[in-house]
């Protein structure tokens, strides 16, 4: 069933938020029982905090007419066609915009990624591991950047492939792309989180691989250093439950250390298709949202505030350890950090994780 219109709007608000990403979206929405709720209620922390206030009506109905004009298409958490795959992500993105097939999100799909400056033989490698790829009825991911990325979505153009932006979905980066993204968004599809209008920066690229690595059953990096983008995609997606594969290189280029390292972590060697179908027979089951919703405590006051945060670094504490050392509940926790996230407090991360 589809959510309501109101709903819709005030989820996408909710989402625009400064401070206010899946995490605290999640919690809030859980809290409060919907985002329609969840903002009438921020009105009064933003009145008496440092909270950043929602945007506008007028602000979101803006980005709502720039992704019509532009032919995109709003797909919000809790509609019928947002992806099943991001939906059982602890927490899933809460709205995304999409150009072209949105029915490519809902099939069986592959990601491949790799090094932005790579060699012939990695991207030949990347194309026609794409093209097997979408013949055996997967789509394959990707991030339409220069090299690998490339290569994968044009090996993949005839059967299906999705290209996942750390801009709006009309941010066409790198520019000499333009006719690859007509294409994608012609014959397969174009998603991003960020607002239509919005150019990428660099915060909006671990977004965009969570996103990628979410989308499919597996990941396969094709060339990568050891400090990469790529390799951030294969440990969200190990993070995630999806399988990771490498594909080994030689030890003299610089561009195998990276694949190679995620072999020696543990990764499913790939040489060919073979070794994904062979892997995906015995796909474990993809983690569950949690059966039972996190319950939020009311109950707080400045000085329990005080005492949380004083608790937090910059190394990630999970939730349970700081009830523990507070002697408290963790709902109490749990709402004290929310809380402390909306004031630039805290940071809430997934798996009931939280920081400076």
């Amino acid at each position: 069933m589809s959510l309501a219109p109101a709903e819709r709007f005030a989820r996408l608000r909710l989402a625009r938020i400064d401070r206010i990403g899946p995490v605290a979206f999640a919690q809030l929405v859980t809290r409060y029982g919907s985002a329609v709720a969840a903002l009438e209620a921020l009105h009064g922390l933003v009145r008496k905090s440092a909270a950043a206030p929602p945007p506008s009506v007028e602000a979101v109905e803006r980005e709502q007419a720039a992704g019509d004009a532009f032919g995109a298409r709003l797909l919000v958490l809790g509609d019928p066609d947002y992806p099943q795959m991001l939906a059982a992500l602890d927490p899933p993105p809460p709205i995304l915009w999409a150009r072209g097939d949105i029915g490519l999100l809902n099939r069986p799909s592959v990601a491949i990624v790799g090094a932005r400056i790579a060699s012939a033989g990695g991207q030949r490698i990347a194309r026609g591991l794409a093209g097997q790829l979408g013949q055996a009825g997967h789509v394959v991911v990707s991030g339409m950047a220069r090299g690998i990325d490339a290569a994968a979505h044009e090996g993949a153009l005839e059967t299906g492939t999705v290209a996942v932006l750390g801009g709006g979905v009309d941010d066409i980066y790198p520019p000499e792309h333009a006719g690859l993204y007509a294409r994608l968004v012609d014959q397969g599809c174009v998603v991003s989180e960020s607002p239509v209008g919005a150019r990428a920066q660099a915060r909006d690229f671990p977004r965009r691989n969570r996103i990628i690595s979410g989308l499919s059953r597996g990941v396969v990096v094709v060339e990568a250093e050891i400090r990469s983008g790529s390799l951030i995609t294969a440990r969200l997606a190990a993070e995630q439950g999806r399988d990771v594969f490498a594909v080994p290189g030689s030890p003299l280029d610089p561009r195998a250390r990276g694949p190679n390292e995620l072999l020696r972590q543990g990764a499913v060697l790939c040489e060919g298709i073979e070794d994904i179908e062979r892997a995906f027979d015995g796909l474990r089951t993809l983690r569950e949202p949690p059966s039972a919703p996190l319950r939020f405590d009311d109950d707080l006051d400045d000085a329990f505030l005080d005492r949380v945060a004083a608790l937090l670094s910059p190394t990630p504490a999970p939730r349970d350890e700081i009830a523990r050392a507070l002697n408290v509940p963790v709902a109490q926790v749990a709402a004290a950090l929310l809380e402390l996230s909306l004031t630039g407090r805290a940071e809430l991360l997934p798996g009931g994780l939280a920081s400076l």
